[in-house]
């Protein structure tokens, strides 16, 4: 069975960084749900089609790390049959051997509830959005209220809520380094891996 590890939480409150780096400790392929929908919000027009349709190349274009990319990607994704269109791809890249690393909002409620490591990143609001400022050169109070807006509408949608898994290992980010943070969830990889 494919050890399937994965990771949920708001926006910038570490996951990728997280889970980039549990992709490359211990050889798995690595997937950004946030990417998906991005790239559907991105593509404009219909996003079911979109979703339908969406191809490694619509992945690669380089404005989906935008804040503008991030709320489309949050708009669509309150769309149920986006959603489903998409459901398909990420659960099989997380059936791949010898397994694989997500990182989204709803990896381990919805997509992956069987997974053997679930992790659940947080951080206070206002770090996340000072993260948030610094990568993209924005404003912070702009980025504060962006942030959350975004986690009301994503934690209120009908499907597949932004929330924990019952099962997940909540790891706070917010006074953590990137490198203790990271040290954080190898931990918890390796004692679910190996024990």
């Amino acid at each position: 069975m494919p050890f399937t590890i994965a990771i949920d939480g708001p926006a910038a409150s570490g996951k990728g960084t997280i889970a980039r780096a549990l992709a490359a400790r211990f050889g798995l392929p690595h997937l950004d749900t946030g990417l998906l929908y991005r790239a559907v919000g991105a593509l404009g027009g219909d996003p079911v089609a979109a979703a339908r349709g969406l191809t490694a190349a619509d992945l690669a274009r380089p404005d989906l790390r935008s804040a503008e990319a991030g709320q489309a990607a949050s708009r669509v994704a309150a769309i149920p049959e986006v959603r489903a269109a998409l459901v398909d791809f990420q659960r099989r890249f997380a059936l791949q051997d010898p397994g694989a690393v997500l990182d989204g909002r709803d990896i381990g409620t919805v997509i992956c509830p069987d997974a053997a490591v679930k992790l659940y990143v947080v951080a206070d609001d206002a770090t996340r959005a000072a993260r948030r400022a610094a990568e993209l050169g924005a404003d912070p109070a702009e980025m504060l209220a962006q942030l959350r807006e975004r986690d009301a509408r994503d934690s209120a949608r009908a499907t597949a809520p932004l929330r924990a898994a019952p099962d997940a290992v909540v790891l706070d980010t917010t006074a953590m380094s990137i490198e203790q943070a990271v040290a954080a969830a190898v931990a918890e990889v390796t004692r679910r891996r190996d024990g």
